[in-house]
């Protein structure tokens, strides 16, 4: 694995090259909060057969079922129902970029918001679905059929998200600064300006909260009836 296994990950998941992915995993210890990504990856793999696929799918099955976080439930039935263990989710496939959806979900309720678009599984802000000039495409907004809507629910999740980050850490001092920090007014700022002075927490944290930020996107997307399909890593954007 290289210097950057997060982005070895990505790439490999975003390009479909299921042999990579499994020599990858096999051969290097799993980089850090990257079970859902992983499973993404494995249900392509196994969908291709790629030799040692399996194998890997049911370590990711059962790692899922012991952590338990949003989102983990779902990737975990569409890995069992591609292992033949369990009977395919009655979910409608959508290749949506569950990073870019949970951008949207985790906005601010006032002005925030957006749509999925069902034919192509584009996420699109409702900035620009309100003013749509000067896009090559002509949006119909009214087309319900269209569109799968998504109201932001503000950032409840991401400070939750902060402090079970902090409860994790194995350093008392540096735990207490940033609870400190969170505390006071502006405390994504404040925990932002306060990890960053320790590199590898910083990419602990970009990594545990970009995992719990796609688990609950995954979630949501099921409870609309849909489950995203291959293609959705985030490793590129519009």
């Amino acid at each position: 694995m290289d210097l950057d296994p997060l982005r070895s990950l990505r790439s490999l998941i975003f390009t479909g090259d299921a042999a990579g992915l499994v020599a990858l995993l096999t051969r290097s210890p799993w980089p850090n909060d990257t079970l859902q990504l992983v499973g993404d990856g494995l249900l392509e793999a196994v969908r291709q057969r790629a030799e040692g696929a399996v194998e890997l799918a049911e370590e990711c099955l059962r790692q899922l079922g012991e952590r338990d976080w949003d989102g983990d439930r779902e990737l975990a039935e569409a890995l069992a129902a591609a292992l033949g263990t369990r009977p395919t989710p009655l979910l409608r496939p959508l290749p949506v970029d569950l990073e870019e959806l949970a951008t949207i979900l985790e906005g601010d309720p006032v002005y925030g918001g957006g749509a999925v678009d069902r034919r192509t599984g584009e996420v699109w802000p409702r900035s620009i679905l309100d003013d749509p000039d000067g896009l090559e495409e002509e949006l119909d907004v009214d087309d319900d059929e269209r569109w799968l809507w998504v109201e932001s629910e503000g950032s409840r999740d991401g400070y939750a998200d902060m402090v079970r980050f902090i409860d994790a850490l194995d350093d008392p001092l540096f735990a207490d600064r940033l609870t400190r920090a969170i505390s006071a007014r502006g405390p994504f700022r404040r925990f932002m300006d306060t990890v960053s002075l320790r590199p590898e927490l910083l990419t602990r944290w970009h990594a545990f909260s970009t995992e719990r930020q796609r688990g609950r996107a995954r979630s949501w997307l099921a409870e609309a009836g849909y489950a995203p399909t291959h293609g959705d890593a985030g490793a590129d954007s519009k």
